[in-house]
C-alpha cells in the first residue's frame, strides 16, 4: 500500500508538477535567435496567414492536445473544482506524453456554465491539434462534447465517456468470445447513469447489444418509461417493465457493468444471473464487488474492474493516447465510432497474442495468456502504440474525416520503431 506522504512528496519533489514544456531547437546564438523569434519568425506566420494547414508543418499544433477540465466530476472525488483536478489533468498530460509523444496543455476553467466553457475551447483552437474533455459532470459533458463538435474542426473527446466504453468493449468482446455468447443475445445491465454509464451502453449497442436488452439503473433504480424524473439522456434507455430494482433486473443477466458505488452487488445477486456471467465492477477506487469475493461466489464469472492489483485492468491510458496519436498523425477533423469501433477490435485481438517476457516483468506475471483472467492487454504494454494507433489512423481514412493520407505499413513500422526506442 502507497501511503498518503509517498504521494505527496512524489508530486512535490523535485520540478513541481509532472509535465513541463522543452525547447525543440536551437537556440544557442544570435543566428538562431533571428530565425526563432524576430525577425524570421514573421516568415512561417506569413506562410500561416496564406495556407491554415502549414500550421501543421511550422508549430507543435500537430501534436499538440488541450486536457480540458473544469473539476466538477473529478475520478471518485466530485466536484472539487478546477484548481484542485489540475494534479489529474497533469497526470494525463503525462499519459499523453510517455506512451505516445504527444504534448498536452492541461486548461482548467473555472467554470460551472456549459456555455462558457464551450466559448473558451473554441476560441483556443488555433493552439491544438485536439481537445481531450476530462472529468466535467453529467449532464454537461454530453452538452458540451456535441456542441464542439459541431462548431470545431479538430478532434473533441470526452475520455470519460468513450475512453471506458472503447476499452471495455475490447474486454467485452473477448469476453463473450471465452464464454461463447453472441453479443446480440446477451441481457446488459448497467448499474450508474453518469457520463461513463451512458455513454458506454450506446456504444454497446454499437457493438451488437440490442437496445431492448439494455437494462440501466440510475441512484432511484431502474430507469423505466413509468419514471417521470429522469433527464433526456437517460431517457433513451428507459425499458417499459413493471420491475423497479438492480435486485430485480439483475436476474438471468448475462452481463453487469457498473461504474457506481462500492459493494452494490451482493451475493444473491450474482448468483441470480445467468451461466458464465460477464461482471465489469468499474467503480473506483472501490469496485461494486470484489474481484475475490465474486470469484468465490461463483467460479464460472468473468470479473474485470479498473483496479489494478486484479487481473483484466479497465484503465483509459490503453485508449486515449492512441486513440489521438493516430487522429493527430492524419490530421483527422474528428474522432468517429468507426475510430472507435477500430481501437476496441485492435485491443480485442491484442490480447490474443503472445505477451513478452519484458511486459509479464513489469506485472510480476510468470505467465499471461488469452483467458478468463487476461481477457485485455496490461494497461503499460507498449504493444498497444504499435497495433491500435493504426488501425484508428486507417479508420478514419477510410471514413474521410482524415486530411492527410498516409502509407499504414510505413506507419505501423516507424510506431514500433519508435515505441522500441521509447521514443
Amino acid at each position: 500500500m502507497i501511503s498518503r506522504e509517498e504521494i505527496l512528496k512524489y508530486h512535490e519533489s523535485g520540478r513541481k508538477g509532472k509535465i513541463e514544456v522543452i525547447a525543440t531547437k536551437s537556440l544557442n546564438n544570435s543566428r538562431d535567435l533571428s530565425i526563432a523569434y524576430t525577425p524570421g519568425v514573421a516568415i512561417p506566420c506569413l506562410e500561416i496567414e496564406k495556407n491554415s494547414e502549414d500550421a501543421y508543418r511550422y508549430t507543435a499544433k500537430g501534436n499538440l492536445v488541450a486536457v480540458v477540465s473544469n473539476g466538477s466530476a473529478v475520478l471518485g472525488l466530485g466536484n472539487i473544482g478546477a484548481l484542485a483536478g489540475k494534479p489529474v489533468m497533469e497526470g494525463k498530460g503525462m499519459l499523453f506524453k510517455k506512451l505516445a509523444d504527444i504534448d498536452v496543455f492541461d486548461i482548467e476553467i473555472d467554470s460551472s456554465d456549459p456555455d462558457e466553457i464551450i466559448k473558451v475551447v473554441k476560441l483556443i483552437e488555433p493552439t491544438f491539434g485536439g481537445i481531450n474533455l476530462e472529468d466535467i459532470k453529467a449532464p454537461d459533458c454530453f452538452y458540451i462534447e456535441s456542441e464542439l463538435k459541431k462548431i470545431m474542426n479538430i478532434p473533441v473527446f470526452h475520455d470519460d465517456q468513450h475512453g471506458t466504453a472503447v476499452i471495455s468493449g475490447a474486454a467485452l468482446l473477448n469476453a463473450l468470445e471465452i464464454v461463447g455468447k453472441r453479443i446480440e443475445e446477451i441481457k446488459m445491465v448497467v448499474n450508474g447513469a453518469g457520463a461513463a454509464g451512458i455513454a458506454c451502453a450506446k456504444y454497446y449497442n454499437k457493438l451488437g447489444i440490442k437496445k431492448e436488452n439494455i437494462f440501466m439503473c440510475d441512484s432511484k433504480g431502474l430507469i423505466t418509461k413509468k419514471r417521470q424524473d429522469i433527464n433526456g439522456y437517460k431517457i433513451e434507455f428507459a425499458q417499459d417493465t413493471n420491475l423497479s430494482t438492480l435486485k430485480e433486473i439483475i436476474i438471468g443477466a448475462d452481463f453487469f457493468f457498473g461504474v457506481s458505488v462500492k459493494d452494490i452487488l451482493s451475493e444473491e445477486m450474482i448468483r441470480s444471473m445467468n451461466k458464465n456471467p460477464v461482471v465489469f465492477a468499474m467503480a473506483n477506487p472501490d469496485p461494486e464487488i470484489s474481484y475475490e469475493k465474486a470469484l468465490s461466489i461463483r467460479n464460472d464469472i468473468i470479473m474485470a474492474t479498473g483496479r489494478s492489483d486484479s487481473p483484466n485492468q479497465v484503465n483509459n491510458l490503453l485508449g486515449f493516447p492512441y486513440i489521438f496519436r493516430g487522429a493527430l498523425d492524419v490530421r483527422a477533423t474528428e474522432i468517429n465510432e468507426e475510430m472507435k469501433i477500430a481501437a476496441t477490435k485492435a485491443l480485442a485481438l491484442l490480447a490474443h497474442k503472445d505477451v513478452p517476457e519484458s511486459i509479464r516483468n513489469k506485472y510480476n506475471e510468470s505467465e499471461l495468456k488469452f483467458g478468463k483472467d487476461y481477457i485485455i492487454p496490461k494497461p503499460l504494454d507498449p504493444r498497444v502504440l504499435y497495433y491500435v494507433t493504426p488501425e484508428v489512423a486507417k479508420a478514419a481514412i477510410e471514413t474521410g474525416v482524415a486530411r492527410k493520407i498516409i502509407d499504414m505499413d510505413d506507419y505501423r513500422f516507424e510506431l514500433k520503431k519508435k515505441s522500441e526506442a521509447g521514443f
